[in-house]
């Protein structure tokens, strides 16, 4: 039975390190990517779209929420194509660039359809799942000495980071 609990701790830290990376990616990559959005929103062609994509109904909200990864998905293909042919860091690039651009693109279009989105039950009940899952995942990591020492080198790099402005 120890080793069931070794094996228990081993898994547990693993699925701990990989929610803190799709954690660490949505808290610092999708708040400042829609807040990137949103500034673009302010040239007044996008404005207009975006005023148009707000008064959909729930079915086109949906629509357009997922448009942006059905269209991705070939971009990420052909990155996978490159890395296959040799050529990995334009593979990986064409990811990254993909990746930021979907979470930009996602998390605004999220933004101005939440409420129409909120009017489909499984997509209402996803989304509840999703946030008390994440509240879970982030207590959980909260408490793993791993969170803990990944907070603590990031605190001493704004302090140092912080320093270094100063001058």
């Amino acid at each position: 039975m120890k080793w069931f609990k070794w094996l228990w701790r081993a898994v547990r830290g693993v699925m701990l390190a990989l929610a803190a990376v799709v954690l660490l990616i949505e808290e610092w990559g999708w708040r400042p990517l829609t807040a990137w959005a949103a500034r673009l929103a302010k040239w007044p062609p996008i404005a207009r779209l975006e005023a148009r994509i707000v008064a959909v109904q729930s079915r086109w909200a949906l629509v357009l929420f997922l448009v942006p990864a059905v269209l991705l998905f070939p971009i990420k293909l052909l990155a996978l194509w490159l890395i296959h042919k040799g050529s990995a860091m334009l593979g990986v690039s064409v990811i990254v660039a993909a990746k930021l651009l979907g979470t930009a693109l996602v998390g605004r279009l999220f933004i101005l359809t939440e409420p129409q989105l909120m009017q489909i039950a499984w997509f209402a009940r996803a989304i509840r799942w999703w946030r008390d899952t994440k509240a879970r995942v982030k207590a959980a990591l909260a408490e793993s000495s791993l969170w803990r020492g990944v907070r603590g080198v990031l605190r001493r790099w704004r302090v140092r980071v912080k320093r270094l402005v100063r001058g």
